[in-house]
């Protein structure tokens, strides 16, 4: 039996961004939330070189899982998480939360789901 995330701060987040979704009529939050849905291990993992790869200059990085530190970022990015490693934290310039990214960007215009 499926008894979905335990933690409170996620389960309030996958909420709120529902709620987004459907206030702004914007999938993109609908989708971050389905993303984040899912069993701890099943989450995505994804390395900063990957997110200087795949995304342009200016653009909002949002990884539904956590980001490691494995690479440098050399792009003018900001990067959404629900988690960060301690040396992704310290080579990130611009982390931004999500209730922070809703707040500054409610229809989710340039942002990209990397993983």
């Amino acid at each position: 039996m499926r008894t979905g995330p335990t933690n409170i701060y996620l389960k309030t987040l996958i909420r709120d961004l529902k709620r987004q979704a459907s206030k702004e009529n914007a999938d993109v939050w609908r989708a971050i939330a389905k993303d984040l849905d899912v069993a701890t291990r099943r989450r995505r993992l994804v390395n900063l070189y990957k997110i200087d790869r795949y995304c342009h200059e200016n653009e909002t990085a949002v990884v539904p899982g956590k980001v490691l530190g494995v690479g440098d970022l050399k792009k003018n990015i900001s990067v959404c998480a629900f988690e960060f490693s301690s040396s992704a934290k310290q080579k990130i310039k611009n982390i931004i939360d999500f209730y922070e990214l809703m707040k500054k960007n409610p229809k989710g215009k340039n942002i990209r789901i990397i993983g």
